[in-house]
């Protein structure tokens, strides 16, 4: 059993869904108002070089573990029952753990208590994305399950709102009892159906939206928009519990933007790339916001993966990560308390697509080469369409050094799965 260390900080980890880099005011994108976020990021650390999985469930199996995907990715929809989460660690370590919005990891009504999660107020666990009607329920009319009891709401309840006022309640009980506490939030916004929010002039007119898939596109900049505010509603909240200088708050979307939406960055456009593994794909934003800790804001290229955020986590919170899980992950806490961090050793990724169950990539990049299992080698900053592959023959030196270390990556992650597979 871990126990508290004095004045352990409270951890928020709000996870967007469907929300590329380029989407944030604050990374220069100007199709949509994020005021809150922005403001986080100017007072907090805003990363130019976060990088997620391609697609919803590849992402959170790795970010709730800490481990890469070819070591413990099972299918679409599905956390294996074996794994150890960030919830489990902090709630070994005396946290007290609520995990509210988007489940989508298994349909067992015991899966987030399993987990290592107290409480939960989550759309899509036993049920499915739509009702008898066709209709998504997890905006307007949701269906949600609430510590285990599923409870359809009301037609002009909506779904995001309803699991951030659980989340808020959540966190008063556990200052009340002088807890500290870690609140994950896998949100529901902004993934399709495109939809009228509250605020919307078509809120309770327009209900056939949500009988698509993918719903009006029309509606992404006020969905955008919806998640900034319920962001900056956490964050009132905790200066109104009087406990906003000692909780971090670390912000990032799960994977690129949905393929039908085109955002501008200055003069550029960038197309949605959720389900590629191109940059559009990839590249989320994260900003942490920490006022005790980080007492001005700054922007860092710093590398970051999704493996990094639970030993991040349970640094920052004082909770031990045994030896046996074998995390990929590298904490970077250092950097967020100003200390000495270490340049982060490449990024690997192994993605198996839900639409092509046997389509299975590997990349290894840093902040501008990659490098795929193919031997196909990019230079991002220069090609981040990934239009023409690199001739290794005609490299310079930079290049060349770069390219052996992403191979060594590769090599050193496809022993770890042989390694893996034959135990």
């Amino acid at each position: 059993q871990n126990t508290i260390k004095e004045n352990a900080p409270n951890i928020i980890l709000i996870m967007a869904d469907d929300l590329g880099y380029e989407t944030l005011g604050a990374n220069g994108g100007t199709s949509y108002e994020t005021p809150n976020l922005d403001r986080m990021a100017s007072s907090g650390i805003r990363f130019n070089h976060c990088y997620s999985q391609p697609l919803c469930t590849p992402s959170r199996v790795k970010i709730m573990t800490g481990i890469n995907n070819v070591r413990n990715y099972v299918k679409f929809g599905h956390l294996d029952i074996g794994q150890t989460t960030f919830g489990h660690l902090l709630q070994e370590g005396d946290y007290a753990t609520a995990i509210i919005g988007k489940w989508q990891l298994g349909k067992s009504v015991s899966g987030p208590e399993h987990f290592g999660f107290d409480e939960h107020c989550l759309w899509q666990v036993t049920e499915g994305r739509t009702d008898s009607l066709g209709r998504d329920t997890r905006y307007s009319e949701p269906a949600l399950q609430i510590n285990g009891l599923l409870q359809t709401l009301d037609k002009n309840d909506y779904g995001p709102d309803m699991v951030s006022q659980f989340g808020m309640k959540f966190m008063e009980r556990a200052v009340e009892k002088g807890q500290p506490f870690f609140l994950y939030y896998p949100m529901m916004l902004t993934h399709c159906p495109f939809s009228p929010t509250p605020e919307s002039k078509d809120w309770l007119i327009n209900q056939d939206a949500v009988l698509s898939y993918v719903g009006d596109s029309n509606y992404f900049a006020e969905m955008v928009h919806y998640m900034d505010k319920i962001v900056g509603r956490l964050d009132e909240k905790l200066t109104e519990l009087g406990i906003r200088d000692n909780t971090m708050i670390i912000f990032i979307g799960d994977n690129g933007t949905d393929q039908p939406i085109i955002s501008n960055v200055g003069a550029d456009k960038v197309s949605g790339g959720k389900g590629r593994l191109t940059n559009a794909g990839t590249h989320v934003p994260l900003v942490v916001q920490w006022p005790d800790i980080v007492k001005s804001g700054f922007s860092t290229d710093h590398l970051v993966d999704f493996s990094d955020f639970l030993p991040t986590i349970c640094e920052a919170a004082g909770a031990l990560i045994p030896n046996k899980l074998d995390i990929d992950g590298k904490s970077f806490l250092p950097l967020i308390l100003r200390n000495n961090q270490s340049p982060r050793e490449p990024i690997y990724s192994w993605f198996k697509s839900n639409r092509k169950p046997f389509d299975i990539n590997v990349y290894a990049r840093d902040q501008r080469y990659k490098l795929y299992g193919n031997g196909k080698f990019y230079d991002i900053k220069a090609d981040p369409l990934e239009a023409n592959s690199l001739n290794i023959k005609s490299l310079n030196y930079e290049a060349i050094r770069i390219y052996r270390l992403l191979k060594e990556t590769i090599n050193f992650n496809s022993k770890r799965r042989l390694d893996a597979v034959s135990n």
